[in-house]
């Protein structure tokens, strides 16, 4: 009997050291995928210590203050709207390629003509004459327009930057 309560004991035992390594064990992968994310953003400077590379900051959504913030840089304004088929892939491709821009440019992402338009948006729109979505404008620090373009994506940016 004495025997008989040894081995439960010891198979209970197994069964829940078992169950607690399984536990731990199955959220590691996840665990890893995120930190060679994170590891992936990083690079590492002359020093040695890792500094996240800064990817986002050259395609933005327009907010009110955007023209003001990026003074130093070459303001690209993209008319975009949510509903157009040729918005969207160039949207995808300046979100998944933003280092891809000169890092003296910005790419502003303007809602034209779409549920997202506030009247900020709609003024720019109607400063630039903009008559349909997916046109870019590139203006001066004084918001004089330098060049625009209609359609394309990363290559037809670089190839129309002044």
């Amino acid at each position: 009997m004495k025997n008989q309560k040894l081995v439960i004991s010891a198979i209970l035992l197994t069964v829940i050291l078992g169950s607690i390594l399984f536990l731990t064990q199955r959220n590691r992968p996840a665990e890893e995928a995120m930190k060679q994310k994170e590891e992936s953003q990083r690079e590492e400077n002359p020093i040695g210590s890792t500094v996240k590379k800064d990817t986002t900051s050259r395609y933005i959504e327009y907010k009110s203050n955007s023209l003001n913030e990026n003074n130093d840089k070459r303001k690209v304004l993209y008319f975009y709207a949510n509903w157009c088929p040729i918005c969207k892939p160039a949207d995808a491709e300046f979100k998944n390629n933003s280092n891809g821009i000169p890092e003296d440019t910005v790419v502003i992402r303007v809602n034209y003509n779409d549920s997202d338009t506030d009247q900020e948006e709609k003024d720019l729109a109607r400063k630039y004459g903009i008559a349909y979505q997916h046109t870019f404008v590139q203006i001066d620090q004084e918001g004089n327009e330098v060049a625009k373009w209609n359609g394309g994506a990363l290559s037809k940016l670089l190839e129309n930057l002044k």
